[in-house]
């Protein structure tokens, strides 16, 4: 039987994509909102905050210099005596780590890479989304489809555009993922498929690149009032809650500047993590 939110859900605020004021952060979510769920709720929620934890990782695997984002569901030394252990071990152990990040830590440290061309980032992006798309919860599993999908399809949509290689710079094994992969044809054989396809195609026309994050957010936020529509008392109507503050944090640290400087990364990882063939240079 679903958990009913009624108190909770009844004093969220209302919130546009527009707002530049909050009146939570994602980090005070975790603080105020997790005393009262169940404990299957929770879990549907840890899966929004490990992608803080998959940065993490990241960077001590790389042992960046950095200070670690205290937002993810492990702390810092959680994460050193995981890595530690999945470092030294002989076949993959089990860690409090979830399946799929101890898999990739695991690999890091004992499995040659059969592409050379797939970053790191791309590499724990696939296993993160798989993971969730799991997820036993409709709402949870299908956005984060969505999402591995709008992306796949943007990337998609740039790199062909670059004349760069397309299969390296899409992230997942989804039948959506094959198609961007392999299909040589204009809307990759996915028009007929997907009902926003066409609108992404516009997007991605888009020269300004805060322009268009602020179309594709749009198109998120749209998807997910949609998708949760009749969820008037429940953990997904909490979720839709977190994932619109994230947004709208996104967005309120966000300036012109850095939006140009997103551009430029784009350009330069797909430019230069890809093996790019001769006449394409």
């Amino acid at each position: 039987m679903t958990s009913k939110y009624y108190y909770l859900v009844a004093g969220l605020p209302e919130l546009s994509l527009e707002d530049n004021k909050l009146s939570y952060t994602v980090a005070d979510f975790k603080t105020e909102f997790y005393p009262f769920l169940t404990a299957g709720d929770r879990k549907l929620f840890d899966l929004f905050y490990l992608q803080y934890d998959n940065a993490n990782v990241l960077a001590m695997l790389r042992q960046q210099e950095a200070l670690l984002d205290k937002r993810g569901c492990f702390t810092g030394e959680q994460l050193e005596e995981a890595i530690a252990t999945l470092k030294e071990a002989d076949t993959l152990p089990d860690t409090i780590l979830p399946s799929y990040l101890s898999k990739f830590i695991y690999d890091y440290f004992h499995t040659e890479s059969a592409d050379n061309q797939i970053l790191l980032e791309d590499k724990l992006a696939g296993l993160y989304y798989a993971y969730a798309m799991k997820c036993s919860n409709r709402f949870v599993a299908q956005w984060y489809d969505f999402n591995l999908t709008v992306n796949n399809i943007l990337v998609a949509l740039t790199a062909r555009k670059y004349k760069l290689p397309v299969a390296a710079a899409v992230v997942g094994d989804t039948p959506i993922c094959q198609a961007l992969k392999t299909s040589t044809v204009r809307d990759f054989g996915l028009s007929g498929e997907l009902d926003y396809f066409d609108a992404l195609v516009k997007i991605s026309e888009t020269s300004n690149l805060m322009e268009k994050e602020r179309k594709v957010d749009q198109m998120r936020w749209k998807w997910m009032e949609e998708a949760s529509f009749f969820n008037y008392f429940t953990v997904e109507r909490l979720y839709v809650f977190l994932l619109q503050i994230e947004m709208i944090e996104r967005w309120i640290s966000l300036d012109k500047e850095k939006g140009n400087q997103m551009f430029r990364q784009l350009i330069a990882s797909l430019k230069e993590e890809v093996k790019i063939p001769a006449e394409f240079r």
